[in-house]
């Protein structure tokens, strides 16, 4: 495989901006909502592809673990959204798809696979669909704001542009 470095900077700053804006969150009825990871796997999914999209979302899980504002939850939902969104974008190369990847991704299947590291892991009991609420909801939130922020830019013809720059969904 050959590596891209301007796929490689855009993963580093998505990474950044991952970690960075981690804390920030949206109240949801007696929950919160942590919908950046999310929206950044759509960018991802549509700008780098489904190599650099996963990549990206382990470092910025491993980063946030090892800064101890993380859960090691957020290995397989982010990084199973993040690969769902660059296959549907680079199979279709329509956002709507794109979207039900990071939700199906990481809203479901992620949810899922969380039972087994909670109960291998971190020696919780846990019940296959345990996770999948909380999973859902923070990732039906960064996912509309994705469908927002992308519906703007390519209103504006910045989609275009950048997906041009770097090379969209061909990793």
């Amino acid at each position: 495989m050959r590596f891209s470095t301007k796929k490689l900077t855009a993963a580093g700053m998505l990474v950044a901006l991952g970690v960075s804006l981690s804390t920030f969150s949206i109240p949801v009825g007696a929950s919160r909502c942590f919908p950046i990871q999310h929206f950044i796997n759509v960018l991802a999914g549509i700008f780098l592809g489904p190599v650099y999209g996963t990549a990206m979302a382990f470092c910025t899980s491993l980063i946030r673990n090892l800064m101890g504002t993380g859960s090691i939850l957020a290995f397989p939902g982010s990084m199973i959204g993040a690969c769902l969104c660059g296959i549907a974008y680079q199979k279709t190369h329509k956002l709507l798809w794109t979207y039900i990847g990071e939700v199906l991704g990481t809203g479901i299947l992620g949810g899922m696979l969380c039972c087994p590291v909670a109960i291998w892991i971190l020696g919780k009991e846990a019940a296959l669909f345990t996770y999948v609420p909380a999973f859902f909801i923070s990732t039906l939130g960064g996912t509309c704001i994705a469908a927002i922020l992308l519906s703007i830019m390519g209103r504006s013809r910045v989609l275009e542009a950048l997906k041009g720059l770097w090379g969209a969904g061909n990793s």
